[in-house]
């Protein structure tokens, strides 16, 4: 309830524009494009708490340190360490087990800059755990954000990865000289 009220209050309050499609009924992975900001973790959680959406989400497992921990567990954090990250994937193979219904956010173009290609952990979970990918988006020409179309992904990294690339073709984040294609480097090779 207090989730509701406080995304009702900043949709009312914010220049941007809450455009999407429903909440998936089901277990998925919720990707994050293009993620070009700490602003976008704002919209994320606007955009999840309207839609009355439960989510988990991805981050570096120093973010988890000190007093931040408590409060990024109770945001739906999920701690990685980077040196064991498989690991994540058989966590949340667990949690559609055992019934959750979540939006795994994840942000497959990395940490804001410095990247030419997406990362392929949201792909390796959807296809391992057999949950569809649901595309959000931030488009800041528009100023809109919210949730696109949920995809299942067939195993055919590049007819899959097409249809994500049209996807967010003309969207553009916080800071669109940031921006990477969605493109992964197992395109070319079996993920």
């Amino acid at each position: 309830m207090i989730r509701r009220l406080a995304a009702r209050a900043f949709w009312s309050l914010s220049r941007w524009k809450l455009s999407t499609a429903p909440a998936p009924d089901r277990p998925t992975v919720l990707v994050g494009a293009p993620h070009t900001s700490n602003w976008d973790f704002i919209l994320m959680l606007g955009i999840t708490w309207r839609l009355d959406m439960d989510i988990r989400w991805l981050g570096k497992h120093t973010l988890f340190t000190g007093w931040r921990g408590p409060l990024m567990r109770a945001l739906g954090g999920i701690p990685v360490d980077r040196s064991n990250a498989g690991r994540v994937v058989d966590e949340v193979v667990e949690l559609v087990g055992a019934g959750e219904v979540f939006g795994l956010v994840v942000t497959p173009d990395g940490t804001r800059g410095g990247h030419t290609r997406w990362k392929s952990g949201f792909y390796r979970i959807a296809r391992e755990s057999g949950m569809p990918v649901t595309l959000g988006y931030v488009d800041r020409t528009t100023m809109t954000t919210g949730l696109g179309p949920t995809l299942e992904m067939t195993g055919d990294v590049t007819a899959d990865m097409d249809r994500i690339r049209a996807f967010y073709v003309d969207k553009a984040g916080f800071r669109p000289d940031l921006r990477v294609e969605p493109r992964l480097r197992e395109e070319t090779r079996r993920v």
